[in-house]
């Protein structure tokens, strides 16, 4: 009897996961894992081609943090993107493959610029309309290619694909267009600058910010030296924002419960068609807001003529799959990849290797986080390899024990 119930606490008893299997089993270490790989492999690609690794490596966070203007411009490159990132990650947790962001980001910009450029109001209205209608551009974007799909159920990638390139030539015409297009230029004219969302634009130029600043030289260079704005302080309120409705309301449980088994969210009596629109024009909205940020925030406040996508969606896709789908990982997600975009460039400047090693790096990253489900199998393997040692060194004494019998 004994015998019998040792054996079965053997059978039921679970072995205690090593520390190396619960490291290996968090999403994050894929992740730091894919990093460390795209460093290794540019640092080969750097010494083949026959650059220093260590030193490109060096002038490359140089770029990004030996000055506070650096810090600035990677925050201000990286907001967008966060943004953007946000958007594809939020319509992945709805089921719903946001490749249309770019075509998104770039309606929001051009309806800010259609706004802000006619109206000239109050800045306390002014800017929250301008913002407002780039949402809105975003917006109808994304619910355009929601109501195809829940209605006809044509794939979201093939109508945002299609979306993305309507939309970069409707920037192109409207930049063109004898209203809009400024003389002499490939942009169109500027919004009105009631409509900026630049961090204290006036002040900190004036003979009065400029004597208060210049007595506080990391400030001086952080503030008056870039276009520092609001879009990375409203990127986290978003990324907050996104993260309590996905994970903390109704409607949020209803939107991951479509994208996880729509039939069964339908026998349940959820919306179906109307929270697959519903998910697809917050996603556009979210990446509309980018777009508008961009045009109100820095100079030269216009559109332009595009021969070629900005890559500002496309990077957030690539975020998105960084972070894990997460809301508040796509804010850690996109400063990287701004400081990898900024510092970029500084490579270049110092040893002079091409800014395309920085591209390939970005690309072995997120090839290496699409691996990420190898970390996983390595930590399966070896839970399972301690689950057989657990049950050899259990039955071990039994079989001993039956034998003196």
């Amino acid at each position: 009897m004994a015998s019998t119930a040792t054996a079965g606490a053997a059978h039921t008893a679970k072995p205690q996961e090593s520390l190396l299997q619960r490291i290996l089993k968090r999403p994050i270490t894929a992740t730091f894992i894919a990093i460390a790989l795209g460093f290794a492999v540019a640092a080969v690609l750097l010494a083949v081609a026959g650059y220093d690794p260590v030193a490109s490596f060096a002038a490359l966070f140089e770029g990004v943090f030996s000055k506070p203007k650096y810090i600035s411009n990677t925050i201000i490159k990286a907001s967008p993107i966060i943004l953007t990132g946000i958007s594809v990650a939020f319509a992945f947790k709805t089921g719903m493959f946001n490749i249309g962001a770019e075509g998104q980001y770039v309606a929001g910009a051009v309806c800010a610029v259609l706004v802000g450029s006619t109206l000239d109001l109050p800045m306390v209205l002014q800017v929250p309309v301008v913002i407002l209608a780039g949402i809105a551009g975003g917006a109808a974007i994304g619910a355009i290619t929601g109501f195809l799909k829940a209605r006809f159920g044509i794939h979201e990638v093939i109508t945002a694909i299609m979306l993305n390139w309507t939309m970069l030539y409707l920037n192109n015409f409207v930049v063109n267009s004898e209203m809009f297009h400024r003389p002499s230029s490939t942009s169109s004219i500027p919004v009105n600058p009631s409509s900026y969302t630049m961090i204290l634009p006036e002040w900190k130029l004036s003979d009065q910010g400029l004597e208060t600043l210049q007595n506080v030289p990391w400030l001086y260079d952080f503030l008056v030296k870039t276009d520092v704005n609001i879009a990375f302080i409203v990127a986290i309120l978003v990324a907050i924002a996104i993260w309590f409705v996905l994970y903390r309301s109704k409607l949020g449980f209803e939107l991951r419960a479509v994208g996880f088994n729509r039939d069964a969210a339908e026998f349940a009596g959820m919306p179906v068609e109307r929270n697959t629109v519903l998910a697809m024009v917050i996603a556009g909205g979210i990446s509309g807001l980018a777009g508008a940020l961009m045009i109100t925030g820095i100079q030269p406040h216009c559109i332009s003529t595009l021969a070629a996508f900005e890559n500002y969606g496309f990077n957030g896709f690539s975020v998105a799959l960084i972070a894990g789908s997460s809301p508040i990982g796509c804010i850690f997600a996109g400063l990287l990849f701004g400081g990898l975009l900024y510092g970029g460039t500084s490579v270049q400047m110092a040893v002079g290797a091409p800014t395309d090693i920085i591209n390939i790096m970005i690309g072995t990253i997120v090839f290496f986080v699409a691996l990420a489900r190898v970390v996983t199998l390595i930590a399966e393997r070896l839970e399972k390899r301690s689950a057989e040692r657990a049950q050899i060194a259990a039955a071990t004494p039994d079989a001993q024990e039956a034998n003196h019998a």
